[in-house]
């Protein structure tokens, strides 16, 4: 085992090096810089262990005792067959506005922007640090949101950032096209770490699409970061929907800052990955702020999902909404940990959370844990939790009127999952979970 973990680390280790010593250069020195504090973090801390609170329900062993390559050095390459398979994952709405990753490196020929107005940035994170235009805001920005000293696992992605996608949106411009980053992994026991810096200025708007997914059933890990910075006024609807390998780990941390007035929309489905886990960080630090955080996890057989989430209220006048449902079938388990701070100063603060489960299977397993911590005493904040079976009622009323009992089940689980589907504003994402619950649905129905 010691004999393991020591190749490991020098897999990353390695990586790193390669990685400073590739990418030197004086006028990005702060880059360096940040790696290096964030590998030496990463030493530090490591993978968390089950001995730490955050992580008590979610043993990641399984993932650190790989020896997971990673791939951000390796060349890639796409052939049509790989090309052809891409098509399950992509929108109709974003076929001109849609920026592929393959294994964490961004395929230009497989991507296209023409989508985008003049007032859009979206191009690799490796480019934009080597453009005047844009260093200022990536140096300004960039590991400001997403706290490498705390986590282990966002220390590696920071000591490995290099790739990934930076969106600028300038000053009141408006994205009507929603951009789509496609992260996609065909390759086995490699380790990829997507990183992702969206700054969007005052009063801007538009919608981003982040999906992860395979083209194989092949056992890799992902390890994505995503940064976003709203300006006063800015508004941005988010869509995360991971589908990855059955066999896959996918582990995520995503953090917003929210300014004056700002409105943040994200939603996120986990349907794939053997392991995953998402971190949500959402920070109201300026008066007027608005967020959603919702969320829906469809997992079976001994899938592991888990979701931690922070909405920090520090100014008044900010509203926060959050609804996670999971659906859990046979030995499945899942964890959700949301947390609402509301600290002294945040006074007229407006938050609400809820967290519903269905367990389809006796041998599926939920540790769900809404909390609250409120400060300050001008204040409506709410949260709560349930975990259940189908209603014995409701399924009543549907094989009374002939349909037939599983067909019946299967109905009203959809009907719980529709409730956060439903929402989302893209019509091909919905129709593309909307399959995929269903044929989930219909397996165990032919099981």
């Amino acid at each position: 085992m010691v004999t393991e973990i020591a190749s490991r680390e020098n897999s990353y280790q390695l990586a790193f090096r390669a990685l400073q010593e590739r990418q030197q250069d004086e006028r990005t020195g702060w880059l360096q810089r940040l790696r290096a504090n964030a590998i030496e973090r990463f030493a530090e801390l490591g993978f968390p262990s089950v001995k730490d609170e955050e992580w008590k329900y979610t043993n990641v062993a399984p993932l650190a005792a790989i020896d997971f390559k990673p791939a951000l050095l390796q060349t890639t390459s796409a052939s049509e067959l790989e090309v052809e398979k891409l098509a399950p994952f992509r929108c109709v709405e974003t076929a001109q506005s849609e920026l592929v990753f393959m294994n964490g490196m961004l395929r230009k020929d497989l991507s296209s922007l023409s989508a985008i107005p003049d007032e859009v940035v979206a191009m690799d994170l490796s480019e934009a640090i080597a453009d005047e235009r844009y260093r200022e805001i990536v140096w300004k920005h960039l590991a400001q949101q997403a706290d490498y000293v705390a986590d282990g696992f966002t220390a590696l992605n920071t000591a490995l950032v290099s790739h990934g996608a930076f969106v600028y949106l300038q000053k009141n411009a408006v994205m009507k096209a929603p951009l789509h980053l496609l992260f996609i992994s065909d390759g086995a026991e490699t380790a990829s770490f997507p990183r992702v810096l969206l700054v969007a200025g005052e009063n801007s708007s538009g919608t981003l699409i982040e999906s992860f997914g395979s083209v194989n059933d092949s056992r890799y890990f992902t390890n994505a970061v995503v940064e976003i910075v709203l300006k006063d006024g800015a508004c941005l609807e988010h869509y995360k929907v991971q589908r990855e390998s059955i066999e896959a780990f996918h582990v995520a941390n995503t953090s917003a800052d929210l300014g004056p007035n700002s409105s943040y929309d994200a939603t996120t489905i986990n349907f794939g990955a053997r392991l995953s886990r998402h971190d949500v960080h959402v920070t109201m630090d300026n008066e007027g702020a608005e967020c959603w955080v919702d969320g829906l996890y469809l997992v079976t057989a001994s899938q592991h999902t888990d979701t931690h989430s922070v909405i920090d209220h520090r100014k008044p006048h900010c509203t926060s909404h959050q609804l996670y449902k999971g659906i859990l079938d046979g030995k499945s388990r899942a964890v959700f940990n949301g947390k609402i701070f509301v600290r002294h100063d945040a006074q007229k603060t407006d938050a609400m959370q809820t967290n519903k489960n269905l367990l389809l299977s006796n041998e599926a397993r939920v540790d769900t844990k809404p909390q609250l911590e409120i400060l300050a005493d001008d204040v409506k904040c709410a949260h709560g939790a349930a975990v259940g079976q189908i209603d014995e009622e409701e399924l009543f009323y549907l094989k009374a009127r002939g349909i037939h009992p599983d067909l019946a089940r299967n109905l009203l689980t959809y009907g719980f999952a529709e409730e956060v589907i439903g929402k989302i504003k893209i019509e091909s994402i919905r129709e593309q979970l909307d399959e995929a619950v269903l044929h989930r649905l219909n397996a165990r129905l032919e099981a």
